[in-house]
C-alpha cells in the first residue's frame, strides 16, 4: 500500500506531504482546490503520462515521490519532471526506465478515473482474474495443462531436432557412405604402418645382400682361381713332400682341416644365398600399401588408428540416419498421445473458465445496478485461439455497453472518467478479494451521482477498504461519511501566489467538513447534526 506521498512543485502545489493509512482515505475540497492535482502527481509516480506543463510556474522542476509498502518491503519511488522536457524515474535511488517503474507499480496500485493506469483496462490481465475468482475449481486443471503443455512442447521440441538433424544428415548421408566404402576397401590394420616400413626398409638392402653373398660364394668355391681350389693347391704341394718333411706335413694337416672347414662354410654361404628371393614387386607392392595408407590419413586421421575410429563413428552416424523414421515413428505417438490429453484437459479449463465468467457476469450486473447503471451490462468473452499455451487456449476479455441497443465494447473504450471509477468500483467489489493489488485509487467516482447512489458507492467503498487500502475523491457527504481517514485539501493564496495545501481531519474536523458538504459554506448546527447521523448510517 502507499504509506506517504510527497509533492513538490507540481502545478499549483507548491510543497505537501500525505500519510495514508489502511482502510477507506477520503479527500475532500472545494472546486479547483486541486484535489484532481493530487491523483495526477500520484499517477505520475505510478509511471503516468508527464509533461512540462505539469512544473508549477516560475520552478524549473518538479518532483513527485511516493513509500510503497509491499510484500513485508518498502520502496520509495520518485519521478522528476524538468523544465526542459526530460523526466526521470528512481526506485530507491536507482534510476529506472519509465516501463520498469510501471512494472513494479502495476503490482501495489491501480488508478480509476481518467487516468491509463488501471490493470483492469488491460486485457491481459482478465483470464488472470477469472482463474483467481474460480480458484479452488481451476487451478488444479491449470496446473495439469500447464505440466501436460510442458510435455507436449518437450515432445516437439525433440522432434523438430531429430527433423532438422535428419535433413542436415541426409545431405551428408551419400558422403558419409563413400567414406566408410572407401575406408573399409582400404581394409586398414593397427600397426600395419609401421611393420610396412620396416620391410620397406629392409628390401632397400636386399639386392646388394643377394649380389655380395654371390660374389662371395663365387670367390670361395666356383671361380677357377677359388679360395677352395687354391687351399687344395697348396695341400696336394704339401702333401709331395710330406715325406721327406716333417713340417710339410704338418702344415698339409692344418690345410687339410681347413679346406674341409671352408667347404662346410662355402655351404653354408650357398644355402644362405639360396634362401634370400627377393622380388622387386615386392617392394612396389608394400610402397603402393603404404601410399595408400598416407592417402587415408590425409583424408581421415593422423594414424590407421584415427581413420578407423572414424570409421566407426560413420557407422554409427549412419545407423541413427537409418533408426530416424522409428525414433520419429515413437516420438509422434508419443506427441500425440499426449496432445489428445492437452486437448481434453485445455477444453476442461476453457470450460470452467466459461462457467466462472457466467457467475462473475451476473454479480458484477448486479453491482452495476446498485451503481445507478441502469442499462449497463457487462459481458465476458472467453474465446478459443488456435494452438496451446502453458494458460490453455483461451483469450479473456471484459466487454460493456453502457446504453440499450449499443453494441459490447472493451472496458478501455468508456469514456466518462466517473463512469470508469464506478464500473471499476463494481468490478473490484466482486473481485477485489482475488486479485493482488493492495492499493486502489478513485477519482470522480461521485460524478453525475447523488442521494441513495451515493450511499451505495460509499459502502461498497468501505466494504473494499476492509481488505484494500482505498483512496478516493469525492464531492458527495455520503461518501465522505464512509471514510476511515478524512483528508481536506484547501487552495490559498498569498500576495505572491497560490498554493494548495492538504490536512489530515480529526473526528470533530471530519464532523465539520461533511456539514460543510451537505450546506455549503455556512455550516449550521443542523448541517453538523445531519453530518454525524450520515457518519452513524455509514457505520451501520
Amino acid at each position: 500500500m502507499i504509506t506517504h506521498l510527497s509533492i513538490k512543485n507540481f502545478a499549483i502545489i507548491s510543497d505537501i506531504d500525505i500519510d495514508f493509512y489502511k482502510g477507506l482515505n477520503i479527500m475532500t475540497g472545494e472546486t479547483g482546490a486541486g484535489k484532481s492535482i493530487v491523483i495526477e502527481a500520484m499517477n505520475v509516480a505510478l509511471g503516468g503520462r508527464a509533461d512540462k506543463t505539469y512544473i508549477r510556474t516560475g520552478c524549473d522542476r518538479a518532483v513527485v515521490q511516493l513509500v510503497a509498502s509491499h510484500i513485508n518491503t518498502e520502496t520509495v519511488v520518485t519521478r522528476e519532471l524538468y523544465a526542459e522536457g526530460k523526466s526521470l524515474c528512481r526506485v530507491d535511488g536507482e534510476i529506472v526506465s519509465l516501463s520498469q517503474l510501471n512494472q513494479y507499480c502495476q503490482k501495489i496500485t491501480d488508478v480509476h478515473g481518467q487516468y491509463a493506469h488501471q490493470s483492469l483496462l488491460d486485457p491481459k490481465n482478465h483470464i488472470k482474474l477469472i482463474d483467481s475468482y474460480e480458484k479452488e475449481s481451476i487451478v488444479s486443471t491449470k496446473k495439469r495443462v500447464s505440466e501436460l503443455y510442458d510435455d507436449f512442447s518437450e515432445v516437439s521440441k525433440r522432434l523438430a531436432e531429430i527433423h532438422s538433424s535428419a535433413r542436415e544428415e541426409m545431405r551428408k548421408k551419400d558422403y558419409m557412405e563413400f567414406e566408410l566404402k572407401e575406408i573399409e576397401k582400404a581394409s586398414l590394420v593397427p600397426g600395419e604402418e609401421e611393420k610396412i616400413v620396416e620391410q620397406l626398409e629392409a628390401l632397400k638392402y636386399m639386392e646388394t645382400i643377394t649380389n655380395n653373398m654371390e660374389k662371395a660364394y663365387m670367390l670361395a668355391r666356383e671361380d677357377e682361381n677359388s679360395l677352395l681350389e687354391n687351399i687344395g693347391s697348396i695341400q696336394s704341394i704339401l702333401r709331395e713332400i710330406a715325406p721327406h718333411s716333417k713340417d710339410a706335413s704338418e702344415l698339409e694337416n692344418d690345410f687339410h682341416d681347413i679346406y674341409y672347414r671352408l667347404e662346410d662354410i662355402c655351404t653354408r654361404l650357398r644355402q644362405a644365398k639360396e634362401k634370400i628371393i627377393f622380388s622387386s614387386s615386392d617392394m612396389d607392392e608394400l610402397s603402393a600399401r603404404l601410399s595408400l595408407i598416407e592417402t587415408m590419413k590425409r583424408k581421415y586421421g593422423d594414424s590407421v588408428e584415427q581413420i578407423l575410429d572414424h570409421a566407426s563413428k560413420l557407422e554409427k552416424a549412419l545407423l541413427m540416419i537409418e533408426n530416424l523414421g522409428t525414433d520419429t515413428a515413437a516420438l509422434n505417438l508419443e506427441k500425440s498421445r499426449i496432445e489428445d490429453m492437452l486437448k481434453d484437459e485445455t477444453k476442461r479449463l476453457s470450460g470452467l473458465r466459461k462457467a466462472a465468467a457466467r457467475t462473475l457476469e451476473e454479480k458484477i450486473n448486479k453491482e452495476l445496478l446498485d451503481l445507478n447503471f441502469q442499462d449497463a451490462q457487462i459481458s465476458i468473452a472467453v474465446r478459443p485461439f488456435p494452438g496451446y499455451t502453458a494458460n490453455g487456449n483461451d483469450d479473456v476479455e471484459f466487454l460493456i455497453k453502457t446504453n440499450k441497443g449499443s453494441d459490447f465494447k472493451p472496458l478501455a473504450r468508456i469514456a466518462s472518467g466517473g463512469e470508469i471509477s464506478r464500473i471499476m468500483l463494481a468490478f473490484k467489489t466482486v473481485i477485489g478479494d482475488y486479485d493482488d493489488i493492495p492499493t486502489m485509487v478513485f477519482d470522480e467516482i461521485d460524478s453525475g451521482i447523488s442521494g441513495a447512489t451515493a450511499s451505495v458507492v460509499g459502502k461498497k467503498l468501505m466494504e473494499l477498504g476492509e481488505k484494500h487500502q482505498i483512496i478516493s475523491i469525492t464531492h458527495l457527504p455520503q461518501i465522505a461519511a464512509c471514510g476511515d481517514h478524512n483528508f481536506r485539501i484547501e487552495k490559498k493564496s498569498s500576495d505572491t501566489e497560490t498554493f494548495t495545501t492538504i490536512k489530515h481531519l480529526s473526528e470533530k474536523e471530519k464532523v465539520n467538513e461533511i456539514a460543510r458538504l451537505l450546506s455549503g459554506s455556512n455550516v449550521s448546527d443542523l448541517s453538523v447534526k445531519s453530518a454525524k447521523e450520515l457518519i452513524e448510517l455509514s457505520q451501520g
